[in-house]
């Protein structure tokens, strides 16, 4: 899993990369991203699947913000991002949102 972000000097956004690799998938079909950005609504941001497996979703969010988020692999379970700015509780028992700080 990776973040890789693009800051543009035109405007204040930044392009934020989410990228799943094949083995953090185990064969899925479909990965979606949840997240602050979406109002958790994981039909708005598909990610697209590439030939080797893994899945990509490149998205523009505003500068100076911080984001919850996490995948939902096949509509059933939910992952954080391995490699994530940070975590912080969800208020769901033990489970923790991934954090992308742009």
């Amino acid at each position: 899993m990776s973040l890789t972000k693009k800051y543009l000097k035109s405007k204040p956004i930044c392009k934020v990369t989410f990228k799943l690799p094949k083995k953090a998938v185990n064969g899925a079909k479909k990965v979606q991203v949840a997240g602050d950005f979406n109002k958790w609504n994981p039909k708005k941001t598909v990610m697209k699947k590439l030939k080797d497996g893994s899945f990509t979703l490149t998205m523009e969010l505003d500068k100076g913000k911080e984001y919850q988020f996490r995948y939902l692999i096949d509509g059933e379970k939910w992952e954080n991002d391995w490699k994530a700015d940070k975590y912080v509780p969800n208020g769901i028992g033990n489970e923790e949102n991934s954090v992308v700080i742009v």
